[in-house]
């Protein structure tokens, strides 16, 4: 039953309802597949076969008595070894992380999908701690884009992302502190949602702060709607919880674009050198919005790139993460993180301060202009999947991954929903994604404008070659 990988979450349960096939079928198969692409592009640190298919039984038996425990229930779902999964060791991509432990506890949006019975299939790689913004780490290796496994897949959120685009699962959970979620989705050509700060709740809190966002990756925004439903409630242990958003957003996404205000700045007010592919592929997109009734203007927003604020903030970040770390521990880590641990820790409390007013100054000058403007349009990076394994592009002068994605880690300091949706290929057949961010608790407004995409045809579901 393979082909069962080829489809949505939403036309999985639909089948579950029609009785065309069961939630053990579609287990199996999404386990088949990730056996079989894992070899090729690395997206797991561990498949969890024996109990996912427990899990699926258990959901075939709610299925035939028509008792079914949510939208989800029996729907194949990986999480990223980042988030808290029960019974199961969450290394992190660290040899610093000892396996041993009870780890008795799900994080808030696992607890979730576990409530509506969907079937958990497997964890997925992550570069260490979730640190930069392409998937390799000391501990697991690297991991390849499914359209071409000798380039990288993008992160932190790269396993996840993989495993969607080769229906693994047709949904994950990533992270996303500085674009991890947008990143990866955008280069392995699936949808990716870094939701309003605190819509999803987010425990043990991230060493990183109010940066970090966990979302949905997914192969529409239909898919990603019905997780949002799912997983954006309030839970205890999170302190800065938002409480129940206003309507399911589901049921946002038939509402279109038509009469919403758009603003598209193709680079940021010349800040950013975009790719020839890149910029072609999401104007097409753009002007696609525009003849669904959407008011386009290219326009910039103020965003004056705060990229010596976002560094003193996660540098800090990655220094408090591994403050306690010996010798030892610290030898283990992965080079380029053990160095941002150094500069992080030379940061006084002061420059941390002066940081947080950079933010909060970034924060209310997107407030203002979301006051004109119902959403901002930018790409998602400025480039397509360079070469696995280097954090950078060689030959790009860029130090840190910061360089290359100026477009996602800005929303990270302002904590504003962003999506990023598969707009096209370059000359090489290499995903391009189309960012679209609107104001804070704004989701479904970026739900359903990702929706008109996929919709129209301007975006794409279509699954990466599994023999590539």
């Amino acid at each position: 039953m393979t082909q069962l990988t080829e489809l949505t979450a939403a036309r999985l349960v639909e089948g579950y309802r029609k009785g065309e096939f069961d939630p053990v079928q579609a287990a199996r198969a999404a386990l088949e597949r990730a056996e079989a692409v894992q070899p090729r592009v690395n997206a797991f640190v561990r498949l969890l076969a024996e109990e996912a298919l427990d899990q699926a039984r258990a959901s075939a038996d709610r299925w035939r008595r028509g008792e079914p425990a949510g939208p989800l229930d029996g729907v194949p779902v990986t999480v990223k070894d980042i988030l808290l999964l029960r019974g199961h060791p969450t290394l992190k991509g660290s040899r610093t992380v000892p396996e041993q432990g009870d780890w008795d506890e799900d994080a808030p949006s696992v607890a979730r999908l576990r409530e509506q019975g969907a079937v958990l299939i497997g964890k997925t790689t992550t570069p260490e701690f979730g640190w930069k913004a392409v998937t390799d780490s000391p501990l697991s290796g690297v991991t390849g884009n499914p359209y071409d496994p000798a380039r990288t897949a993008g992160g932190s959120s790269g396993g996840s992302a993989a495993a969607v685009a080769l229906g693994a699962a047709p949904v994950s959970l990533g992270t996303d502190g500085g674009g991890s979620v947008r990143i990866p989705a955008s280069f392995c050509g699936v949808f990716g949602l870094k939701p309003t700060y605190g819509r999803v709740p987010v425990y043990p809190a991230s060493a990183f702060g109010t940066l970090a966002h966990v979302g949905p990756m997914a192969r529409d925004a239909a898919d990603a709607a019905l997780l949002m439903d799912a997983i954006g409630v309030p839970d205890s242990r999170d302190w800065s919880a938002l409480g129940p958003a206003a309507a399911p957003y589901t049921q946002a996404l038939a509402e279109g674009v038509h009469g919403l205000r758009v603003a598209y700045s193709p680079s940021l007010g010349g800040q950013v050198a975009v790719q020839p592919a890149v910029a072609t592929a999401v104007r097409r997109a753009v002007e696609r919005l525009a003849g669904l009734g959407a008011y386009v203007e290219e326009t910039d927003p103020d965003v004056t790139e705060p990229l010596d604020a976002f560094h003193t903030l996660w540098f800090s970040g990655a220094a408090r993460l591994t403050q306690h770390f010996g010798p030892h521990q610290r030898e283990l880590l992965d080079p380029g993180l053990r160095e941002v641990c150094a500069l992080g820790a030379r940061y006084s409390a002061l420059d941390y301060l002066a940081a947080v007013d950079v933010r909060m100054d970034l924060g209310r000058r997107m407030g203002r202009f979301h006051e004109t403007y119902d959403l901002l349009l930018t790409p998602t990076v400025p480039i397509t999947a360079f070469e696995a394994g280097v954090e950078v592009p060689r030959g790009s002068g860029h130090r840190r991954w910061t360089g290359w994605t100026p477009f996602t880690y800005p929303f990270n300091m302002t904590q504003q929903p962003a999506a990023t949706v598969p707009v096209g290929v370059d000359a090489d057949g290499l995903p391009v994604g189309l960012q679209i961010v609107a104001a804070r608790h704004r989701d479904d407004l970026v739900l359903r404008t990702a929706h008109a995409l996929y919709t129209s045809g301007a975006a794409s579901s279509a699954l990466a070659p599994a023999d590539r």
